[in-house]
């Protein structure tokens, strides 16, 4: 992951080249020497620091202070000189190539080299993933996309080969990043669903956050905003709570990219002020860079392009002193536009040019395609309609290209929900490329100046049409447990949660399959999914509207029930261990049967979901330890009557 640029501290001055300051420690020799006795002290405190421990802090300020993290590092460097400890030393070189990647091109290859001959006497072969993705990281930023993904797949073969699960993360969500820019939106979804399972498992909020921000930024790309949007804004606060400064630019930035593409234009420029204020903060020119390309846009959608050019002229100061490519071309299409705007076309195609040179070479199809229709603008307001038209019928290929691309790759995401919504999808899909051709073939009649206009107010009359129908069905599937059918985890708390509120009553029960894990051993993980699938059938047959029925994860289930009486729901749960105890599962498991333990409560004035969580989850594992395939009950108060137990 790519690491942040801040400012250094102001240096201790030389005290004998300082005689106004000399001559006041000359009146004080006492406080002098407490000075200097202090900072001996710190520095032997710095000298007395581990290197592994040194890394550690290092890595940690990677996302606080990056020049802080930078010298650590090197100080942990200074000390394997003395200790040689090759896995320490490759780990030192991968973190200042992640410092110096987005700065310094040579120094960042330096540290690979450097690290690459230290691969021979590690302990732990799987650190070349680490350098893999560093590398892999520099071609991204210089533009080689080929090169990046080579890397970032070398990197996941690696680490998955010698089982670095850390390392496999980092490098799923490199790749997974890298192909959503692409176009890939089905491969990067998976790629950063697996990092995510892996954060979650190492227990890594931090990583785990930055991983759902990815999958955001791939709902933006194929226009979920509101859903990106939402996903950025959740980001937000748990990195202002960490004080993840340098996360918090990125996702800021991203947050304003979206309300960029939703038109609120106030909005965005909020956002992108205070990714510069950040951003100055902690010295990122990066993100300097990037937070006046935003408000460079803002302005030229206002119409103020002088305004714009000035910021423009800022960015590309800023972009200068980093390695990333991509940054440059943007800006250049902004500057483009500001050119457009200020009747100066010939200029604003030579920067067009330029920034359709790059965003060619690294395949970003969105950004082709907003290119060359600014192009074919440019072209038209020099009066050059045979090249305008060019560039248009060029613009509509990119844009189907995308377009196909989503539709595509929107499809492929959704092929484990229900055969009705993908049935439903295919359709759309069907209907929606035979409305492009429909549109391609009435456009061919109109002169160029018309069909410049007609085509473009199409594309993003049909992109807004595809993108709110989808979205709908990609919501669904976004609450939709994918394995049973039943809604997810998050789904059903929050219809929990919405029943707990509306202040009737209501009973939770958590049903938990019995001997779940030795099934999975014993059959596999296969006969397992076929188990899961089965009881929840069987416990919908019983679980109906109103009452909610959700995954809550693992072989789990979470039932909310409107009856606010224990008796109801006791009754409600003694149907639940009949209709799973029917099931006939001779095919999977010796004597066909399967049971499940319920832990069951009531809801109480002043209950919370985590309260009826909790009570529910101690409920079951009472039930597990009365000989399992039995409900108990855990009331909210202390003087209600001990649990009864219903055994099979």
């Amino acid at each position: 992951m790519d690491a942040g640029l801040s400012a250094d501290s102001a240096p201790i001055p030389d005290l004998a080249q300082c005689p106004t300051r000399r001559s006041s420690f000359v009146r004080l020799p006492l406080f002098r020497l407490f000075t200097l006795f202090v900072l001996g002290a710190i520095a032997s405190a710095a000298a007395a620091t581990p290197p592994a421990a040194l890394l550690d802090r290092a890595q940690a300020e990677a996302r606080v202070d990056p020049e802080s993290s930078r010298r650590h590092a090197e100080e942990a460097l200074r000390q394997l000189v003395a200790q040689p400890d090759p896995d320490q030393q490759i780990r030192a070189h991968a973190l200042l190539c992640d410092y110096h990647s987005e700065r310094d091109r040579a120094a960042a290859f330096a540290h690979i080299e450097q690290a690459r001959q230290l691969l021979p006497q590690a302990r732990r072969p799987g650190l070349r993933a680490r350098i893999a993705n560093c590398e892999g990281e520099i071609n991204e930023f210089a533009n080689d996309t080929g090169r990046a993904a080579a890397l970032y797949e070398e990197a996941v073969a690696t680490a998955e080969a010698h089982g670095e699960r850390e390392l496999l993360a980092d490098a799923l969500f490199l790749r997974g990043y890298l192909s959503g820019m692409q176009g890939a939106f089905a491969a990067g979804l998976a790629d950063l669903q697996r990092a995510q399972v892996i954060y979650e498992e190492l227990k890594l909020p931090q990583q785990v956050r930055n991983t759902i921000n990815g999958i955001a930024g791939l709902y933006s790309r194929v226009g979920d905003y509101q859903q990106a949007r939402d996903y950025f804004e959740a980001s937000l606060q748990v990195q202002r709570e960490a004080g993840l400064t340098r996360d918090e630019v990125v996702t800021r930035y991203n947050l304003g990219r979206v309300l960029e593409k939703l038109k609120d234009w106030n909005a965005a420029e909020q956002s992108f002020n205070e990714v510069l204020r950040l951003s100055r903060q902690i010295g990122y020119v990066r993100g300097e860079a990037y937070a006046l390309r935003g408000l460079a846009q803002v302005q030229n959608a206002r119409g103020n392009h002088l305004d714009a050019l000035s910021l423009l002229d800022r960015a590309a100061r800023q972009q200068g002193e980093t390695t990333d490519e991509l940054l440059r071309a943007q800006i250049l299409l902004q500057r483009g536009i500001a050119l457009r705007g200020l009747q100066r076309p010939l200029d604003s195609i030579e920067t067009l040019q330029g920034a359709l040179e790059v965003f060619e070479k690294a395949d970003s199809v969105g950004d082709v395609a907003a290119t060359r229709a600014e192009l074919a603008r440019a072209l038209a307001a020099t009066g050059n309609w045979q090249a305008a038209y060019e560039q248009h019928v060029q613009f509509q290929t990119a844009s189907e290209a995308l377009q196909q691309r989503q539709l595509d790759q929107r499809y492929a995401s959704l092929t484990a929900a229900k055969d009705k919504e993908n049935a439903l999808l295919q359709k759309q899909q069907s209907a929606t490329m035979h409305a492009l051709n429909q549109e391609k073939r009435a456009t061919r009649l109109q002169e160029a100046v018309i069909m410049l206009v007609v085509a473009l107010a199409a594309v993003l009359a049909t992109l807004a049409w595809r993108s709110r129908r989808t979205s709908l069905a990609m919501r669904t599937l976004a609450m939709t447990d994918e394995l049973t059918g039943v809604p997810n985890r998050r789904q059903v708390l929050s219809r929990l949660g919405s029943l707990l509120a509306s202040g009737t009553g209501c009973s939770v029960l958590i049903v938990d399959i019995d001997h779940f894990k030795t099934i999975n051993d014993q059959h596999g993980h296969l006969v397992g999914d076929d188990i899961l699938r089965a009881v929840s059938a069987a416990l919908r047959t019983v679980a109906h509207e109103p009452i909610e029925l959700g995954r809550l994860g693992g072989e789990e289930f979470l039932i909310a029930s409107p009856e606010a009486s224990e008796i109801a729901a006791r009754r409600l749960a003694e149907r639940l261990l009949s209709s799973v105890r029917s099931l006939d599962l001779a095919r999977h498991v010796p004597g066909g049967r399967v049971t499940i333990s319920i832990g069951l409560t009531v809801a109480a004035p002043g209950d919370t979901v985590t309260h009826l969580l909790r009570r529910a989850d101690d409920a079951l594992y009472a039930a597990k330890a009365n000989g399992r395939d039995c409900v108990v009950s855990r009331m909210p108060t202390v003087t209600a009557p001990a649990a009864q137990t219903t055994a099979a």
